[in-house]
């Protein structure tokens, strides 16, 4: 006589239904992981060929200025890296990353001087290379958080893998906000001094790379006895910087 099918047991279903739910799930991360990182590699590849058109912040900025009342701008030109006065491409290292054309992405020591400086104070300040504020600026978004923090380290690998020092100076320089509704330097230097970037002076290469910090509150032709203490200093650093070999 056969005997009959014992039922399963409830436990035993539950089990079986709970490691079908985490494969699943582990299938669907593993399928997030690879659209991520080969998305991430496409866009900077083809940001190393083709310039970025434009970046999230500049359209935060925009929709900020809607609610202020005022028309949307996005003022900015692309030049390429030639015709950049050679005068700001120092002025951007002597303020922002002195090591830019010896370092892999990362200054470890400008991070742990951070580091010691925002333990003791409540202003926050930022180790970010150019390379990391480039990759913030072109593939994230505004912010602090770890998680974009993250990201803005992955994107500094890749950007220091795929691209040269000559094309991130180029992007960062194109990108990056000098001013309300102005992006870039060559919007900028025709805003404030109403010349192509290719005609700045030191002084005024100085002048403006001393507002990328704070471009919205600072103004590189009216500045503060702290800017233009900030602006001797930078000068001060070009001058021991001298030529830059891109």
């Amino acid at each position: 006589m056969a005997k009959k099918a014992q039922p399963r047991k409830k436990g035993n279903t539950k089990g079986i239904h709970r490691n079908g739910v985490i494969k699943l799930a582990l299938r669907i991360v593993k399928f997030a992981l690879v659209i991520f990182i080969g998305s991430s590699l496409f866009g900077v590849i083809l940001y190393r060929f083709i310039n970025p058109p434009f970046t999230w912040l500049m359209v935060q900025r925009g929709f900020e200025r809607k609610q202020r009342g005022l028309d949307w701008k996005i003022d900015k030109k692309w030049v390429d890296f030639d015709q950049i006065a050679d005068p700001m491409k120092r002025a951007a290292v002597a303020a922002e990353d002195q090591t830019f054309l010896e370092n892999h992405g990362f200054d470890f020591r400008a991070i742990e001087k951070a580091i010691e400086k925002n333990a003791k104070s409540k202003k926050l300040i930022g180790g970010s290379t150019i390379t990391q504020q480039t990759a913030k600026n072109v593939f994230l978004w505004p912010g602090r958080s770890f998680v974009r923090k993250g990201l803005e380290a992955w994107f500094t690998v890749l950007i220091e893998a795929f691209w040269s020092k000559k094309r991130i100076m180029e992007v960062y320089l194109n990108v990056i906000e000098m001013g309300d509704g102005i992006y870039g330097i060559e919007a900028a230097s025709q805003a404030y001094f109403h010349k192509p970037a290719a005609q700045l002076t030191r002084q005024q290469a100085a002048a403006i790379a001393v507002i990328f910090p704070s471009p919205l509150r600072w103004s590189a032709t009216n500045p503060t006895r702290y800017l233009k203490h900030r602006q001797y200093l930078i000068l001060k650093n070009m001058r021991r910087l001298g030529p830059l070999e891109f």
